[in-house]
């Protein structure tokens, strides 16, 4: 399920909820968390229950509800009276502060029996385990492998640049003073684990909601280094996003013609011929491989 971009829409105000409703995102997720004060959390679950079962329902192909996490009181309150109230109509659970592999196999264990108990499909909810401190990061392979219920990895800047100490109060942008990019570790190091265990990577938000320019460079540096997608936090990043994490027109017609040629330089009317040239490159199967990965990103 393509996830190009997020929409994170707080749990707590009917006015935004309605409002996501219409808009052209891959996916949105109904907040419980960060954007949701303490005294608000058990209102919320109500409303995004009575949001869930609106016949309305969103434009967005997935839905999702980010919980509490588990250094919280919150987190079993969140799954019990949210999933089991209306779990048959949410894609997957956002995680957020995930440091060890039991955070998640913990959700997953709950959420089977929320299933069992409503006679649903065991495993149909996904889980999203987001990365948000340095401590997850470093258990990172064990968190990407701990349970078939996960569909995604999601950077958290927020937390993370907290975590760190980072020298800047806008989270998702460069701190000053340090010339290369400061997220570049920890993007590459939850894209390899996501890829080694056959996940999504989902980029974190950029809050500069009025700073576009801000928020495309931020967004096509994590396109480029393979993500999947980013999350929005206001409809004005929608467009953008969505653009950026589509492989364009041009290289999709590239990545096609080099498959074409390919295919017909190792059938036996090409000669068996192992290596080719395609716009004054050399292709190979490695080249090849690549060009059919983008391809099917084009195509999901």
């Amino acid at each position: 399920m393509p996830r190009r971009t997020v929409l994170a829409v707080p749990g707590s105000s009917d006015r935004f909820i309605t409002k996501s409703r219409t808009l052209n995102v891959d996916a949105i997720f109904l907040d419980l968390e960060d954007a949701v004060a303490p005294g608000a959390k058990a209102a919320a679950r109500a409303q995004i229950v009575d949001a869930l079962h609106d016949p309305a329902g969103w434009k967005a192909p997935c839905v999702t509800v980010r919980v509490n996490d588990w250094s919280s009181p919150w987190t079993t309150g969140d799954l019990v009276e949210v999933v089991a109230a209306a779990g048959e109509r949410i894609d997957a659970v956002v995680l957020p502060k995930v440091t060890e592999p039991d955070h998640v196999r913990a959700t997953d264990m709950v959420l089977t029996q929320i299933e069992k108990q409503a006679g649903w499909e065991i495993g149909r909810i996904g889980i999203e385990a987001q990365i948000e401190e340095a401590k997850g990061l470093t258990a990172i392979s064990a968190i990407a492998s701990s349970s078939p219920r996960l569909v995604s990895l999601v950077f958290g800047p927020g937390d993370f640049m907290a975590n760190m100490g980072m020298g800047t109060l806008s989270v998702g942008s460069q701190p000053e003073g340090y010339s290369a990019d400061a997220f570049h570790h920890v993007l590459m190091t939850i894209l390899v684990a996501a890829r080694a265990n056959g996940l999504q990577a989902i980029d974190g938000p950029f809050v500069g909601i009025r700073d576009i320019d801000g928020f495309v460079a931020s967004a096509r540096k994590s396109a480029a280094l393979g993500y999947d997608g980013k999350w929005v936090v206001h409809p004005g990043q929608i467009d953008q996003g969505n653009t950026i994490f589509t492989p364009s027109d041009a290289v999709v017609s590239r990545a096609a013609r080099i498959v074409e040629e390919y295919e017909k330089a190792i059938s036996g009317a090409g000669g068996f011929t192992g290596a080719i040239e395609v716009d004054k490159e050399m292709v190979d199967e490695a080249g090849v491989k690549l060009a059919m990965t983008l391809l099917a990103k084009a195509r999901s």
